[in-house]
């Protein structure tokens, strides 16, 4: 771990930030199987809240983060650990700077997406900001951090199967895969904010849904 590091803190503050945008900083992690749906929706959801409701968003998916951030890891306990870990913290920062991340990941272990909630949801107002009104007060309670569950049993996604993985899979192609290899569980979210079954919902009705939660928690307007 480095040492002799001192956070620098800017000029302008989170606060100041979220009021230019008209909008919270949130990251809402999309959390399931492969091809339960999870970026799907994640991307239709910034459709909509980028020209409907004109709000600054920013889509996190696993595999693009693989080509670039996380290329040098691969899908091992550990490295599924760091991969999440790193994305963590590129979600903090998203979210500090008011911006609604929309992260899609497996993520399968519990413990790892615990671990990104407590990283989010520790930050504290900046230092820098003005004395809390009664409204701040009650936005730095707001949760930064929204785990959504998007539910698809693996018969489900395997009928899917949109990249092809579950076939290479099960004819022992790809090791480890989640759902399927018995050393690659898939820990269910015990109490997410949210949860979308897609073998029953479609895609309008899961952003439409998200969209009602985000405007009710008041995500999309300071």
């Amino acid at each position: 771990m480095a040492t002799n590091i001192t956070w620098h803190h800017g000029h302008i503050t989170r606060s100041e930030r979220e009021r230019q945008l008209n909008q919270r900083g949130v990251t809402l992690w999309f959390t399931g199987l492969s091809g339960s749906g999870k970026s799907t929706i994640a991307t239709a959801l910034e459709r909509e809240l980028v020209w409907k409701h004109k709000k600054a968003l920013y889509v996190l998916d696993g595999d693009n983060i693989r080509h670039g951030l996380n290329k040098d890891l691969g899908f091992g306990p550990g490295d599924r650990q760091e991969n999440i870990r790193r994305i963590g913290e590129v979600c903090n920062l998203f979210t500090d700077a008011g911006i609604i991340v929309l992260a899609a990941f497996v993520s399968p272990y519990k413990e790892d997406r615990d671990k990104v909630r407590a990283l989010l949801d520790a930050s504290e107002r900046d230092p820098n900001d003005e004395a809390p009104s009664s409204n701040q007060v009650i936005s730095k309670r707001r949760k930064n951090f929204l785990e959504v569950f998007v539910q698809a049993d693996v018969a489900t996604c395997e009928q899917r199967d949109p990249k092809g993985l579950y076939k290479k899979a099960r004819i022992g192609e790809i090791k480890s895969f989640t759902g399927v290899s018995p050393d690659a569980p898939f820990e269910a979210p015990e109490r997410p904010e949210l949860t979308l079954n897609t073998g029953t919902l479609s895609v309008e009705d899961c952003v439409s849904q998200l969209v009602e939660y985000l405007n009710t928690g008041g995500y999309l307007a300071v």
